[in-house]
């Protein structure tokens, strides 16, 4: 997993798969994008204008954790 963010764009992509072809995009709502691969599996998410949706604090550090 790959979580990227480009403040000049103020875009997000949050990649699950390191590998493979987008099949198709599906925009959930007003710029939030969903990638999926031809097995139906999520390739990706973008979001756009971030800042909007985030506090820019937020934006400072990623924590991530795998809860089992």
């Amino acid at each position: 997993m790959k979580i990227e963010y480009d403040p000049k764009y103020d875009i997000m992509n949050i990649e699950f798969i390191a590998e493979g072809d987008i099949a198709e995009s599906v925009e959930l709502e007003d710029g939030i994008i969903v990638d999926y691969g031809e097995d139906k599996k999520v390739v990706s998410i973008e979001i756009l204008d971030v800042k909007k949706r985030v506090s820019e604090k937020k934006l400072e550090g990623v924590s991530f954790v795998i809860l089992k």
